[in-house]
């Protein structure tokens, strides 16, 4: 059995980060994934600058072999009511594609990577034990909302709370996690053009306030995707959109086959399991994403960063009243979770109302839903 001083179970972007900072830090770290990488990943594909920042990309050297789209605008309003168009002077965000984007973090890590889909995990003398091949002192889940790591995580938080008689009380609200389908493609390769304009993807809420779709132009490739805090009638609501996109001239052509689904959770409503014995969970594998925006990438990084710092500053000790501070260091960043029930009590027809009215103005597109749910401008660059 090989062994470890930690195991990160997943290697995207949180994974590679976390094992990154955990290798500078003097340790034996290994990365385990179920793809072989490069791999296709949904993923609407765009990191702010704080992002690039964070993970010191050198932008010259990244694009020169990938894709590297500049956001000067965007376009945001609620399908089939006014679109408001905001523009910026310099690039808020940049597009890449993930099968890219998380290929050149794993290989920038200097970890190894063992292909390898983890099938059981075993606390034994103080250590995690993966399928009788791994072992490590420190296990950390970033595997996305299916990680293993986090599965294992929330039975034993649930087999506690049984056994301590919480069964008998009103159970916890589960949080929200959001259900999406999408496709990125070469626009030449499927038979469809396309009217969107690269430097401004166009983000269209759903009439009903249970989700968005969008449509990104990344140089010759086209990412479209729809995501809802429900899965009931996803696929109806993905082709809706796709005839939607045709009817405002964005793009013409037969629907492609093969949209690819995925979830996440929302940093919303309840707060998340993070860590224990020995364990920590980062990115979607701790239900990191934004509330408003459901984006991940920039939590999944975040989270990675700090997971890694509080990991390496316990010099071996990975007790829970040690790991305990990657919680509030995390919180003290995200914020607290809130509750997206405050306005329940107002009927849906009002919120409707509210949400047409103020989507339609400029100032409200701009600082609220573009700078503050889709970029977060006021919060700067993590330094760790």
């Amino acid at each position: 059995m090989n062994s470890y001083d930690a195991i990160v179970v997943g290697a995207g972007p949180a994974g590679s980060t976390c094992a990154k900072h955990l290798n500078a830090a003097g340790m034996q770290v290994l990365l385990l994934d179920k793809k072989v990488f490069p791999r296709v990943k949904p993923c609407a594909g765009w990191v702010t600058p704080q992002v690039i920042e964070a993970l010191d990309i050198d932008i010259d050297h990244y694009r020169r072999e990938n894709t590297f789209q500049p956001i000067t605008g965007f376009f945001t309003g609620i399908i089939g009511r006014r679109m408001i168009e905001t523009h910026f002077p310099q690039p808020v965000s940049y597009g890449i594609r993930r099968i890219e984007f998380d290929n050149y973090l794993l290989r920038g890590s200097g970890v190894p990577c063992a292909h390898h889909p983890v099938k059981q995990i075993v606390r034994k003398n103080n250590r995690w034990q993966i399928d009788r091949m791994y072992n490590a002192s420190l296990l950390i889940g970033a595997g996305g909302h299916f990680c293993p790591v986090a599965r294992m995580a929330r039975k034993m938080a649930d087999s506690v709370e049984s056994s301590n008689g919480a069964s008998r009380r009103r159970p916890t609200p589960s949080s929200i996690v959001v259900y999406a389908q999408e496709i990125e493609f070469e626009i030449s390769s499927q038979q469809v053009t396309t009217r969107v304009r690269p430097e401004i993807p166009e983000l269209y809420f759903c009439d009903d306030l249970q989700g968005y779709g969008w449509c990104f132009r990344k140089g010759d490739f086209l990412n479209i995707g729809l995501g809802r805090a429900s899965k009931a009638h996803l696929s109806s609501h993905v082709r809706e959109f796709w005839n939607f996109l045709q009817s405002r001239n964005r793009v013409s052509g037969e629907m492609p086959p093969h949209f690819l689904g995925h979830a996440y959770r929302l940093y919303a409503d309840r707060k998340p399991k993070l860590y224990d014995e020995g364990l920590l969970l980062i990115g979607d594998a701790a239900g990191l994403a934004y509330p408003q925006s459901g984006e991940g990438i920039r939590p999944a990084i975040e989270s990675a960063m700090i997971a890694a710092d509080v990991a390496a500053a316990g010099d071996g000790d990975f007790r829970p009243e040690s790991l305990v501070a990657y919680e509030h260091r995390l919180v003290e960043r995200l914020g607290p979770v809130k509750s997206s029930q405050v306005v329940a009590w107002l009927p849906t027809a009002w919120l409707q109302q509210m949400a047409t009215q103020l989507m339609a103005t400029k100032w409200f597109a701009k600082k609220v839903v573009v700078e503050n749910w889709f970029l977060h401008r006021r919060q700067g660059t993590l330094k760790i």
